[in-house]
């Protein structure tokens, strides 16, 4: 994807320089939508890859910096701003046939583990809930860095990505091709660019 979504989902505080967000205790982060992508990747055509974004991802990480394992996050991405940038294949993805946005509106995840993965690396386990099927998934996160923004704000920025089968929740709408294979694959990346704020 071109910027990189999900829901989101950081742990990579733990291997951090924690310059920016030090405390002596658990520290709640909030996730900025305004700074924040949630996309995906899939192939089309069994040629190349189409991906897309939503425009709105909120959420809330609970960082504990004396055991990370027992940090917890929880995101929600509104599936009513999917952008493809083709209006009449948004409006597809919006329909029943795939993501029926009208019936279920949002995306959610929510950590249950949390576990070191490498230097700068985490790994995120939780619930992931797409038009109201819930599967377990488990997302890798790397490190971005951490600032304090012009308005005094300490921020953390962090990416993962995780592949999913788009027919274990339900999204199954495809046309066979007549030259073998079929419109759009069952694998989707889901990738993730997110900016996150230390709370008052």
């Amino acid at each position: 994807m071109r910027r990189k979504a999900l829901p989101v989902f950081a742990f990579v505080l733990a291997l951090m320089p924690l310059a920016a967000i030090s405390s002596a205790g658990a520290v709640t982060l909030e996730i900025d939508p305004v700074h924040s992508v949630a996309g995906f990747k899939v192939r089309h055509m069994m040629i190349s890859n189409v991906t897309g974004e939503f425009g709105k991802t909120t959420g809330v990480i609970n960082y504990d910096p004396a055991d990370v394992t027992k940090s917890t996050v929880e995101a929600t991405i509104d599936a009513t701003t999917i952008n493809t940038r083709v209006p009449d294949r948004d409006n597809h993805l919006k329909s029943p046939a795939f993501f029926d946005v009208e019936k279920f509106p949002t995306i959610t995840f929510k950590s249950k583990k949390v576990e070191k993965a490498g230097e700068g690396k985490l790994k995120v386990t939780g619930d992931l809930t797409i038009k109201g099927v819930t599967k377990e998934v488990s997302i890798d996160f790397a490190f971005e860095g951490s600032a304090k923004d012009p308005f005094g704000n300490d921020r953390i920025g962090f990416e993962g990505s995780v592949p999913i089968s788009r027919k274990d929740f339900g999204v199954n709408c495809n046309a066979p091709l007549e030259t073998g294979g079929v419109l759009v694959s069952d694998k989707v990346v889901l990738e993730f660019e997110i900016s996150a704020i230390k709370a008052a």
